[in-house]
């Protein structure tokens, strides 16, 4: 969430940035200030109130030791009339806050000068590549054929037990899932994040916290009985561990790591691009996050883009980078990298990661704030990253790996497999 006092400050840059998302945000902001004014003087009035009443109260005693009940009871009747006036400006004021707010969280986050204007994925500025594109033999079949062949992943199980989009991983399929995770989160340790299990069922506190809520476009599963929502990355509940927190300036940075499923309802998914693991409703994913100092935010940033490299060289996937442009941008980030995976059966690249940094828009919403040196309290810039989302992984290694005798497994993960080879 946007802070008042920025905007005020920055208005005419920040419509300009947010021109890179498409987004025409002068009247918005307009309206924003205007009713920050509202607000303001609002409470200067109730203070005003406030303060006159807390006088009179300190004088109707004084009055009444001195034995000077009449003059006493004629400033009570002033009194009375100072509440009923604090009441009606807090009633103001309150709705004026709420108004405030309700409009904050309409805004995106101010995307970084690096960003590139644009309005979809088509815009999204490639800025890596590494990695040989294997060729196939002329047999050679997309993942969800493979699961099939091999006995891998049944879609159709996950069907009769829950819906589309819930698979049931199989023998050696679950083996290598479960490898990856393992994997993952070594690596995450051994570069020197702490491992975090946390609740897969988050409040709408939460929810607001990193940005999730309002849900706009309905991708949360919501458990209205208890009014608890499922997760749609571990960023949620990891990142709100440190929700109203005045941290200490050598606490960071602070860098944690965790394993969870993510549950995404995808609303309006459908065609041939979501067949298989290339969409799902119910997903593992290891995920990355870090709470920075401002001043080291973007470079920590840079080397969660080197560790995530540092995971796909191990693998010995081709993969690439892009920098996302303002139209294909995440509503909570000021810059996000995509890494894309190359499928070589579906002669596509898919998604498999992206690396955010959310500067201080999360980090308003949660109250995370560090005392600098100066002693000064400062909102912390978050940051995560998904290190890796595992379906597309595994996707990209049944159709990279595949030979004409059975699958291949990476080698970085057969220890962790215990076993090198599908077939």
């Amino acid at each position: 969430m946007l802070q008042v006092n920025n905007i005020r400050e920055n208005k005419d840059a920040y419509v300009k940035a947010l021109s890179k998302r498409g987004v025409d945000a002068n009247t918005i902001l307009e309206e924003v200030l205007q009713v920050d004014e509202t607000r303001r003087n609002t409470q200067a009035q109730l203070d005003e109130v406030l303060s006159q009443s807390n006088t009179l109260s300190k004088e109707i005693g004084m009055l009444f030791q001195k034995g000077e009940a009449q003059k006493a009871n004629e400033l009570k009747e002033q009194t009375t009339q100072l509440k009923e006036q604090s009441k009606t400006l807090q009633d103001q004021l309150n709705e004026a806050s709420e108004k405030l707010q309700q409009l904050l969280f309409t805004i995106p986050n101010i995307p970084n000068e690096l960003v590139p204007a644009g309005q979809d994925e088509n815009d999204n500025e490639e800025v890596f590549k590494e990695g040989d594109i294997p060729t196939l033999d002329s047999e050679a079949l997309p993942h969800w054929e493979l699961a099939k062949k091999y006995d891998l992943i049944d879609f159709e199980l996950g069907v009769k037990i829950t819906g589309a989009g819930f698979p049931v991983y199989k023998g050696k399929g679950a083996r290598l899932q479960r490898a990856l995770i393992t994997y993952f989160l070594d690596k995450n340790t051994a570069a020197g994040y702490t491992e975090y299990q946390v609740p897969h069922l988050v409040n709408e506190a939460s929810g607001f916290g990193t940005g999730q809520l309002p849900d706009k476009e309905g991708q949360m599963y919501h458990v209205g009985i208890d009014d608890l929502y499922l997760i749609p990355t571990a960023e949620v509940p990891v990142t709100n561990l440190f929700r109203d927190e005045l941290l200490a300036h050598n606490q960071l940075p602070i860098t944690c790591t965790g394993y969870t499923p993510c549950f995404r309802r995808e609303a309006g998914s459908y065609g041939a691009h979501v067949r298989g693991l290339n969409r799902l409703h119910q997903f593992d994913k290891v995920e990355i996050v870090r709470i920075e100092h401002p001043d080291n935010s973007y470079a920590a940033l840079d080397g969660m883009v080197e560790h995530v490299k540092d995971i796909l060289r191990d693998l010995k996937l081709p993969y690439r980078i892009l920098r996302l442009c303002g139209g294909d941008l995440g509503f909570t980030s000021a810059l996000t990298y995509d890494f894309e995976v190359f499928s070589t059966a579906q002669d596509r690249w898919l998604e498999i990661s992206s690396v955010s940094n959310f500067e201080t828009f999360q980090a308003n919403r949660l109250k995370l704030r560090f005392k600098d040196v100066d002693g000064k309290n400062k909102l912390a810039h978050t940051l995560n990253g998904s290190a890796l989302a595992l379906p597309r992984v595994l996707a990209g290694i049944l159709e990279n790996y595949q030979t004409p005798n059975g699958i291949k497994i990476p080698e970085v993960l057969i220890p962790y497999c215990g076993f090198d080879m599908i077939d």
